[in-house]
């Protein structure tokens, strides 16, 4: 206990006007929860004059994350972006920071509204069993009896043959997608920051902008097909959207990143849930019909976008505090997810959560993540097949996750099989 109680301690001694939740190390680390938690307790609008992403508020309840991101009015995603970081004007490393996410409305519904029937309900229902043959496959192949890394074998490998299905890229190339969605998260925490070889990174996403420029043109060039590309290169919108550099490649890369990094990091946290809680795995053991109602519950404990950035508008009072026009707010996904007024014992994973699906790992309003039903689907479908097989995922070793504060990202989770 003198971890947590030294952890603890160091929470109650920082000034509250100096807490700095968006320090990579604390989700590395897994030790952010103290922080919010006083936040939220405290300051759930809390205002940090100094830090290394310049002067920003911090949005830690429920209630008030729903607020903010349920007011596009007032709160822009197209002024300053999504992410806490502020964008690099100027540089051709930010080339990949213009989506339809990032826009305002009415411009980002015209777009959404292009690739929305991608994930419709009849077109999930018929994905189905094509998701369901690709999971019993990787499944089927894994090392029982051995230790190996469940991110690389199992999450990782299920999202790229979706994501290929998803976009008809080419099937033996599928790995790039994963690629091509880690550099892109994988960003500057700050600016100066040279741990990351933007060069490197700048023609790698090259060659992605020109892998999909030729799926593009094949795709224009033909009838229209149901995969995202074809719908973009066919949409009233998004035709000509491949005649601005930024928004197609910013395009594509959203695509890419919501379609892997949601299920892939909720695909390893529940691996690691059901470890630290081992009564909820015999609960899921003795009824697997609890299966659907534990995905959501995952995805909350998970939560898997960390974080989401607007811009006031203009001045507006939230929580009782005064922000100016300008002032850059961050929604604190992650810490919303655990707000004890909302969930009962909220640091727990509790697999049958009557409220679970009250989460906001998907976002709130318009920018609601529109590839949800498609992230519960491939949840829920693997978990049906793996409690057909295996009793026991057993965690064997420590949790490698990443340093990143926008992106909840696990690196290595080393599992041993236990079948049936």
């Amino acid at each position: 206990m003198s971890a947590l109680s030294d952890l603890q301690a160091a929470v109650d001694a920082t000034p509250l006007e100096e807490i700095d939740v968006s320090r990579p190390g604390l989700f590395q680390n897994d030790t952010w929860r103290p922080w919010f938690a006083r936040l939220r307790r405290e300051a759930p609008v809390h205002h940090l004059s100094q830090s290394v992403n310049g002067p920003f508020w911090s949005v830690s309840n429920h209630h008030l994350i729903k607020e903010v991101d349920s007011n596009h009015q007032v709160f822009s995603s197209e002024v300053g972006g999504i992410a806490i970081v502020d964008p690099i004007t100027g540089n051709p490393e930010q080339l990949a920071g213009e989506s339809f996410i990032q826009l305002d409305e009415p411009k980002h519904s015209r777009q959404r509204k292009t690739v929305t029937p991608a994930v419709a309900p009849q077109n999930l229902a018929e994905l189905e069993p094509l998701i369901r043959e690709r999971a019993v496959d990787i499944l089927e192949n894994l090392p029982v009896g051995e230790t190996f890394n469940w991110v690389q074998d199992v999450s990782v490998e299920l999202t790229g043959r979706m994501l290929a299905t998803l976009l008809d890229f080419p099937y033996e190339k599928r790995h790039k997608l994963i690629y091509w969605s880690d550099i892109t998260t994988a960003v500057p925490e700050v600016t100066g920051d040279t741990s990351i070889d933007m060069n490197k990174r700048y023609s790698e996403l090259m060659e992605c902008a020109g892998a999909f420029y030729q799926l593009w043109q094949e795709r224009a060039a033909a009838p229209p097909k149901f995969d995202l590309i074809s719908m973009l290169a066919h949409g009233e919108e998004t035709r000509n959207m491949n005649e601005n550099p930024g928004l197609f490649l910013g395009t594509l890369l959203l695509l890419i990143v919501g379609g892997n990094d949601t299920t892939r990091n909720s695909i390893s946290g529940g691996v690691i849930a059901l470890n630290q809680y081992p009564d909820e795995y015999q609960k899921l053991r003795e009824n697997p019909k609890l299966i659907p109602n534990m995905v959501s519950e995952i995805i909350r404990w998970q939560t898997p976008v960390i974080h989401m950035r607007r811009t006031a508008l203009q001045d507006v009072e939230l929580g009782g505090k005064q922000i100016k026009e300008g002032d850059k707010v961050v929604m604190w996904y992650l810490s919303g997810n655990h707000d004890e007024a909302v969930f009962e014992n909220a640091d727990r994973l509790i697999i049958d959560r009557a409220n679970a699906r009250a989460h906001v790992a998907f976002g709130f309003g318009v920018h609601r993540c529109m590839g949800n039903r498609l992230a519960e689907l491939q949840l829920r479908v693997l978990w049906e097949e793996i409690m057909k097989r295996f009793k026991h995922v057993e965690l064997m070793g420590d949790v490698t996750r990443l340093p990143n504060n926008f992106i909840r990202g696990i690196k290595d989770v080393p599992v041993r099989l236990h079948p049936i």
